[in-house]
């Protein structure tokens, strides 16, 4: 797997769109046309020494501008901090070219579910499904309504949008959300863990799809022995320790690879299988993706056939 190709931008425009939510703007320094992309999309944001993936939630039909909104987050690893306190105007910001896992399929309707800055891909959606003239509804919800980032853009493009600050309304009602939708409608949901769990519980899984913030806690059942993986491209061969991931071991042989969030759930390191069977241990593959076995996410999902062939 070769590394993908970056990009060197430059941050435009800084806007604060909610407490604690600034949305930031880049473009190309000589104002070239930016690669293109579609509602789902996210960029691998490299900030203060960390990458960072963050959705894009600007308008695909703009090709000199990736806009993407920041949540503050004390708590995280200091990427937000980093773009709310030091990243300013003028600044260079270097940048993936933009990965989709949560694209926007065909559908005769949409019903959107947002927590907190999980608005920022279904903003894209909403705007699309509005251009398309296609039904949608969207239940957002965040603690408190200064903190509820895009509300008057999304009020504009006119659909069934439904505010739900946490301090006056409580928790989105999801049954209230879902009732009355089509039966082909998909539902799409971004947020904290436990909003999707609380939708996976209640939709099909057939019309859901969902977007992670970060890898829910599940007991594992998969072998962890170790195991050899050849890559094909480098011509190397790795022994994969019981306590030690793909990437990990590609990363100690010296092999370029690319990688980000370490819990499956970002997609920097999908590699291609070229032979044996993966045991996935990522939330962002399909069931049928899992199936096919055609690539996997080396930082957390293993081996179960005592080798694997990688593009690596």
């Amino acid at each position: 797997m070769t590394s993908e190709p970056l990009l060197d931008l430059r941050v435009r425009r800084m806007t604060w769109e909610a407490e604690g939510v600034l949305s930031v703007e880049l473009a190309h320094p000589d104002g070239k046309p930016l690669p293109a992309w579609a509602p789902g999309a996210h960029l691998d944001v490299h900030v203060g020494g960390q990458v960072r993936q963050y959705s894009l939630c600007g308008d695909p039909r703009d090709p000199a501008t990736y806009r993407v909104g920041v949540l503050n987050e004390p708590s995280s690893r200091g990427g937000s901090r980093y773009v709310h306190t030091r990243l300013r105007p003028g600044q260079p910001v270097t940048v993936s070219e933009p990965r989709n896992h949560f694209a926007l399929e065909e559908a005769p309707a949409y019903v959107f579910v947002a927590g907190g800055i999980g608005i920022t891909p279904l903003l894209a959606m909403a705007r699309e499904a509005a251009r398309r003239g296609i039904p949608w509804r969207l239940a957002y919800g965040g603690r408190t309504r200064d903190s509820m980032a895009f509300t008057e853009e999304l009020t504009s493009l006119g659909g069934a949008l439904t505010l739900v600050p946490q301090d006056e309304c409580g928790h989105i009602d999801l049954a209230a959300a879902l009732e009355g939708a089509r039966d082909d409608a998909l539902v799409y949901c971004c947020g904290p863990e436990p909003l999707l769990a609380a939708v996976e519980a209640v939709c099909p899984a057939e019309r859901l799809r969902v977007e992670r913030f970060a890898a829910p806690v599940v007991a594992r059942t998969g072998d962890d022995s170790a195991f050899e993986v050849e890559c094909r491209a480098s011509g190397r061969t790795l022994t994969v320790g019981a306590d030690t991931s793909i990437l990990q071991a590609a990363e100690a042989a010296g092999l370029s690879v690319n990688s980000s969030c370490q819990e499956g759930i970002c997609g920097s390191c999908e590699t291609r299988v070229l032979d044996g069977t993966p045991d996935h241990r990522d939330f962002l593959l399909s069931e049928a993706e899992h199936a096919a076995g055609a690539s996997m996410m080396i930082c957390v999902s293993r081996c179960a056939s005592g080798r694997l062939v990688l593009d690596l």
